[in-house]
């Protein structure tokens, strides 16, 4: 069973950085694109950033200009580099490989912005 193996999250201040990383812990094929979300306590899950397998990116305005996704498509990892951290960033984080078929998420890693 292939699974999503998330981690780099954790505690950082107002104006810190962090990166994301989740690997794929077997060979996933059929992606079509790799992304990162977020759920805020007492908020619906919203996309920050998606990148597809040609390198195209999309990201959330909340987050243009502050975070980057990146991915190593022969290791089947996807990253997230968030800059300039917020406290309105301060969520669980999910990553998720979308696919021709089931898609994939990561379990989630906790992300807290402190002020």
């Amino acid at each position: 069973q292939v699974q999503l193996v998330q981690s780099g999250g954790g505690l950082v201040q107002a104006g810190g950085s962090l990166r994301l990383s989740c690997a794929a812990s077997g060979s996933i094929v059929n992606i079509v694109a790799m992304g990162w979300y977020r759920q805020a306590p007492g908020k619906e899950r919203e996309l920050v950033a998606t990148i597809t397998r040609g390198g195209s990116t999309n990201y959330a305005d909340s987050v243009k200009g502050r975070f980057t996704i990146s991915r190593d498509n022969a290791k089947n990892t996807v990253y997230l580099q968030m800059n300039r951290v917020k406290s309105e960033d301060t969520a669980v984080y999910y990553c998720k490989f979308g696919r021709i078929g089931p898609d994939y998420w990561g379990q989630g890693t906790q992300v807290t912005v402190s002020s």
